[in-house]
């Protein structure tokens, strides 16, 4: 019985120690945490996405409080968290227009031709080590792996028939497709964007044709016919500038691939 109660007591104690120590440690390494940062934090919607380019929301919490980093910085918040984050911060929160992912490919299934059949790892990363970057006859379309719908966090990104789409209402514009997408065919465009050019192959118009039925085949119908002279080409590739489209669709029915998508 008495090696009972020794061993009880040395093990109470030493729970006290470590209890005491722990207390003592807590209070004399305690770090200052600016009330200003934890409110910031709680108006910020956790996703802990890391689109911000912060590790996290307690990361972008902390470099708002030091104005490191700007009141709407949170791609996943928009508007309505910065107006938040604003008036705790005491400051202005300036307008932030609303972004979501592009893909810039549609050539689907029905619309390519591939050069093998594959049969390996479903990874749009790995398929960079097999023949050609892929089975597809386009070098620079859309895999249809689905590297960019396990990038996202919000579930706003799919595979339909072999190519991936996103779900513009879903998407909070995080960029971790865009960053995710080995081939870089996701870019972030306006919400209000009405139409944008499908394609990403900078090949010459009979390259692209014989690979696929909707590629860009760069004739510049699209830009030569622009009342807003908002498409311009880079190179074979016809290119819109947002900011001067009006949404006629002008540029869509003049294509004659229909690389022109209306969103």
């Amino acid at each position: 019985m008495s090696t009972v109660i020794t061993a009880a007591v040395l093990i109470g104690g030493l729970g006290l120690f470590v209890g005491l120590f722990l207390g003592v440690a807590a209070i004399k390494f305690h770090v200052e945490v600016d009330p200003k940062e934890e409110e910031v934090l709680k108006a910020l919607p956790g996703n802990n996405c890391g689109g911000c380019g912060f590790p996290g929301c307690s990361g972008l919490a902390a470099a708002i409080a030091k104005g490191e980093a700007d009141v709407g910085t949170c791609p996943v918040g928009g508007e309505p968290v910065a107006q938040k984050i604003a008036e705790i911060m005491g400051v202005e929160a300036g307008s932030s227009e609303r972004m979501v992912a592009f893909v810039k490919c549609h050539g689907d299934c029905e619309q390519t031709r591939q050069d093998y059949d594959y049969s390996g790892a479903e990874d749009c990363t790995m398929l960079s080590f097999v023949p050609n970057g892929g089975p597809k006859s386009c070098n620079q379309g859309c895999l249809g792996f689905g590297t960019c719908v396990k990038a996202c966090p919000f579930d706003a990104i799919h595979i339909v028939k072999g190519v991936a789409v996103v779900d513009k209402e879903a998407c909070k514009a995080c960029g971790k497709c865009v960053a995710a997408c080995p081939k870089h065919l996701i870019e972030l465009i306006p919400y209000k964007a009405k139409y944008a050019v499908a394609c990403s192959n900078t090949e010459k118009g009979p390259v692209t044709m014989k690979a696929c039925d909707v590629g860009c085949i760069g004739c510049s119908l699209c830009a030569k016919n622009c009342p807003k002279e908002a498409i311009t080409m880079d190179g074979p590739l016809a290119h819109i500038d947002q900011e001067k489209c009006v949404g006629c669709g002008i540029c869509m029915q003049k294509c004659p691939k229909k690389a022109i998508e209306k969103l």
